[in-house]
This record gives C-alpha cells, sequence and structure tokens, in this order.
C-alpha cells in the first residue's frame, strides 16, 4: 500500500516504532565520562521468570544459554531453568544488543552508555572517551576475521580485539562515505562485505568503499532494521522506498527483498523489523502489519520450500497488539522472539510467555 509523508523525518520514524521507544538519540553524548562499575560483591539477580520490559534482542551462548537484552531489565542468561541479570552490576541502562563472541567474552550494547565487554569476571566499558564513534549502539556484528563491529547513533566503530591495549577503535561516518550515521544492522555476506542497515539509505562497504545499493529502478533502500543470508547466500532484509517525491511529500513503500548477488527482488509488503534463517533453510520475520508501527504485529515463518517461487508459502505465528523484535533460533530448534514486554519461545505447537511466573508452562 503507498503511504503519502510529508517529510523524509517521518518516513525514516515510521517502520518500526520500536526505535522511537527505546533509543534515545546521543550523538551530543560524545562527552560521556566513562563509568565505574560496582564492586563484584554485588551478586547477578536469579529469578525463576524473565524480563518484562522491552527485549530487543536474543543470542544464544556457545554452551546454548539463551541471552536476552532487556531495555531498562539488563542483560539475562536463560539456562532452562532460571534467568540470571548478569548486568546487575552495570546498573539500569538501555540494552540493545548482546553477544558472545569466538572467545568467549560477552558484549553488552546500550543506547545510552557505550558498550561493556565483560570476561566471565570483571567488565570493561567503552565509550567515546575510549575511541567509541558514539554511546548509543544499537548491534555488535562479529565477522569472520573475528573482528568486532559496532552499529551506533553516530557511525561505526571497527574493534580489533589482537590490538587491546592499543588504538582498538577504527570509526567510520558520513566523512568517509557512509550514506547516514545512524546504524541499525550489520552483516556480512559470502564475498566478505559488509551490508549496513542505516535510519535511511543501506549500503554495502567492501574494505575500501562504502556503496549505497540500489534496485532496478534505482532506488535506494531506507530503514533497514533486520538482515539475515540464506543457505544460497542471498541476502533477506525488510526496507522501505521511496516511490515518488511531490513537493514535502514523500510517498514510500514497505516490503520484504532478496538479493541474489545479481538483482534484487521484492517478496510481498509486509513490514519486516528483524529476520532469521533457521537451520531448516525457512526464514521468519517480525513486523508490524502498518507501516507506522501502530496495531498488530506479527511473527512470520517462510517455508524453505517455495522461498524461491513467485508467492513463497508464509503461515502467520503470532499475531499482537504490541511490538515484536529480534529473533533467535535456539539450539533445540525453539524460536525466540522479543517484544515490548519481555520474551517469548516457540517450540513449534506453544508459545510461552516468560514475563511472570503464571504464564510458564
Amino acid at each position: 500500500m503507498l503511504k503519502s509523508l510529508k517529510t523524509k523525518r517521518e518516513m525514516t520514524k515510521l517502520v518500526y516504532a520500536c526505535a522511537l521507544l527505546t533509543l534515545v538519540f546521543c550523538t551530543s553524548c560524545g562527552g560521556q565520562k566513562k563509568t565505574d562499575l560496582p564492586k563484584d560483591t554485588i551478586k547477578d539477580t536469579v529469578t525463576s521468570y524473565g524480563p518484562n520490559t522491552m527485549v530487543r534482542n536474543v543470542k544464544q551462548a556457545g554452551n546454548g544459554d539463551i541471552l536476552i537484552a532487556a531495555s531498562r531489565g539488563g542483560v539475562f542468561r536463560y539456562d532452562g531453568k532460571s534467568f540470571t541479570n548478569i548486568a546487575s552490576k552495570i546498573g539500569p541502562r538501555r540494552y540493545w544488543d548482546v553477544l558472545e563472541d569466538r572467545r568467549g567474552n560477552l558484549w553488552f550494547a546500550t543506547t545510552d552508555s557505550g558498550v561493556y565487554h565483560y570476561n566471565g569476571k570483571s567488565f570493561q566499558h567503552f565509550t567515546t572517551r575510549e575511541g567509541l564513534a558514539n554511546n548509543a549502539v544499537m548491534s555488535i556484528y562479529e565477522d569472520k576475521a573475528g573482528i568486532i563491529w559496532f552499529g551506533t547513533g553516530g557511525g561505526i566503530s571497527r574493534y580489533d580485539p589482537s590490538r587491546a591495549g592499543g588504538k582498538s577503535f577504527q570509526n567510520f561516518t558520513t566523512k568517509d562515505g557512509l550514506p547516514n550515521n545512524a546504524i541499525t544492522t550489520i552483516l556480512e555476506d559470502k564475498t566478505g562485505k559488509l551490508w549496513i542497515g542505516t535510519r535511511e539509505e543501506a549500503c554495502f562497504y567492501d574494505g575500501k568503499t562504502f556503496t549505497v545499493f540500489r534496485n532496478q529502478d534505482g532506488k535506494t533502500f531506507n530503514n533497514v532494521w533486520g538482515m539475515t543470508k540464506d543457505k544460497k547466500g542471498a541476502i533477506w532484509f525488510g526496507a522501505t522506498i521511496i516511490e515518488d517525491r511531490k513537493g514535502d511529500t514523500l510517498i514510500v513503500k514497505t516490503g520484504l527483498w532478496r538479493y541474489d548477488g545479481r538483482v534484487f527482488t521484492k517478496i510481498n509488503q509486509k513490514g519486516t523489523s528483524a529476520i532469521i534463517e533457521d537451520k531448516n533453510g525457512n526464514i521468519w520475520t517480525t513486523g508490524a502489519v502498518k507501516s507506522n508501527g501502530v496495531g498488530e504485529w506479527k511473527l512470520f515463518r517462510y517455508d524453505q520450500k517455495s522461498l524461491y517461487n513467485k508467492n513463497p508459502t508464509v503461515t502467520e505465528i503470532i499475531s499482537i497488539k504490541k511490538m515484536l523484535c529480534g529473533i533467535l533460533e535456539a539450539s533445540d530448534g525453539s524460536i525466540w522472539f522479543g517484544s515490548l514486554n519481555g520474551v517469548y519461545r516457540y517450540d513449534g505447537k506453544t508459545i510461552t510467555d516468560f514475563k511472570s511466573k503464571e504464564n510458564l508452562k
């Protein structure tokens, strides 16, 4: 459906309201002081149920534990029996993403106080004072070489763990060719290029140059919040495209797209926020039905046998009048997904809400 928007700023706001609810634009917080963490005498908080605040991302640790980044709630580790808030020592922050790197260290992204590194014993805090591009961090990604990339509200930060103690950060902004400094997501493709979503035009980086990618009509992809690779190496992502301009009014379309290395194919016009491929090759997405993020949000599964058909088979798993965010396939095949109010698990038959004792099954 075509939508008319008065300004470009309205267009960039409308796709996924999750960013508007939790992200504080911190491009002005570059001078924030480094936070001194409480002493290790403070113990992690352990509960039998999960967070009841917004869960933006869900990841998995090497040992199979579920890692949950909950804004204002903490970063939780679920071992199959209980939830442990491993960010208790840090305190309240706007947690947005979490990652366990190949060395077994944990990284916590916040949109108000930079990045925290946890080696299992102690925390290290990185802000602009330590070289981070910006203290509003929305994504963490580890590439094939073990380099950690941070998508921030002020550009991209590249962190080389092998240079810890030296000049570890290398930053990229619009001055270096980025189309926009507000980075939403990062993904490495099979050729080694980084695909980068921003709040405006998306691009890829080949190690030297940032190139805005366009569809066959020469139009750019905007507001890309989630991307994934399928088993063939194709890139899937959700985006909005500016179809026309009438004075200050922008005419935009929302949709799910696939790039196979040659052409961009529009799959449908369903809103797509987060996206993953499971081990069987199915594609899972969360997104709002309406492009302004108001109303129902849905979790969809695209059947792997029909992914490359003109009209792939799509199954609606859940429809809910609450925002749905990041998705994870756990090692047991269950699908975890975040929401405006906590985290859910789908085991193929039952959806479990972990935010209260009464809802656990």
